[in-house]
């Protein structure tokens, strides 16, 4: 499976005699699939269809749908609205006369809202279904055109995130790598640190003594922290190439790797290991960054 990104656009435009319309669909990242679309009026018996058709294609992401419908050469039906025109002419001509103005023309009489309905003629039955028909087998193309650009935005997260796994990989072969990290090396400064311990072991119990031993022999081998650095690059590279909505599972494993690189810098008591600490915390938070846009 291929890689894909929550980010994309798409779009698709149609026609049926004298209506066209032009669909746009966009999506950013989000926790989960959030589906918002602007319907104008006739097309509310799509909306819940739509919907389903996008639940189908797509596990993660805020979608947003809008559609451009109109129609050339529309005819319309003009209605006058007589008895409120009237109405309106007689209670406005009572009160200029009070006021002692002169009344109102019927042409700003006509322009109040009410007075004139502009309305399309009736449509027909079997010709508004085909309509319908029309408008969701475009929005169909326009998803399938959105599903393109998330699987081709996907295939360049895929070579991004490879790259920054790389990356950790050599930071952590070269903290592998470390003369300081020589077996032979924390032998000569655990032996230093104990001999210190024991010049003061007339103030420092023996059990005391051995818990302090145990902890510098410890803080001094990072080998658990390295083998698990490369057992999560392994893991992250299985996710890229099952890339079914795999976005959640990145995300965790950047915090893993995050866990482990924290621990490396707070163990390390040699510059070189802090340095190459720090560049391994830089390329995992790069990591993460990245993973936020897979879904």
């Amino acid at each position: 499976m291929k890689l894909k990104s929550m980010t994309g656009f798409g779009r698709a435009d149609g026609t049926r005699n004298d209506w066209r319309w032009h669909w746009e669909l966009k999506t950013v990242n989000a926790r989960g699939l959030d589906i918002r679309m602007r319907m104008p009026n006739g097309l509310e018996p799509l909306e819940q269809d739509l919907k389903k058709s996008l639940q189908s294609k797509l596990k993660r992401g805020a979608v947003q749908v809008f559609i451009n419908i109109e129609r050339e050469k529309a005819g319309t039906d003009v209605r006058v609205n007589a008895d409120v025109a009237t109405k309106l002419m007689a209670e406005l001509k009572t009160l200029a006369t009070g006021l002692g103005t002169e009344p109102p023309s019927l042409e700003a009489v006509l322009g109040i809202r009410g007075v004139i309905d502009v309305a399309e003629p009736d449509a027909d039955e079997e010709e508004t279904a085909a309509r319908l028909k029309a408008v969701a087998g475009t929005f169909d193309e326009a998803v399938q055109s959105l599903v393109s650009a998330r699987a081709d935005e996907g295939a360049k997260l895929h070579g991004i995130l490879d790259g920054v796994l790389n990356e950790i990989e050599q930071l952590v072969a070269q903290a592998d790598s470390l003369a300081a990290l020589a077996p032979e090396a924390i032998r000569k400064k655990l032996e230093a640190q104990v001999t210190e311990l024991l010049a003061d072991r007339a103030e420092m119990p023996e059990e005391r003594i051995v818990q302090e031993v145990a902890m510098l022999a410890g803080k001094a081998d990072i080998r658990e922290e390295l083998d698990r650095l490369r057992a999560h690059v392994t893991q992250a590279r299985t996710l890229l190439l099952e890339g079914e909505a795999v976005g959640r599972k990145l995300d965790f494993l950047a915090q893993e790797f995050n866990r482990e690189a924290n621990t490396l810098c707070s163990k390390s008591s040699d510059t070189d290991l802090t340095r190459i600490g720090l560049d391994l915390k830089a390329a995992i938070e790069q990591l993460r960054e990245q993973v936020q846009n897979v879904e």
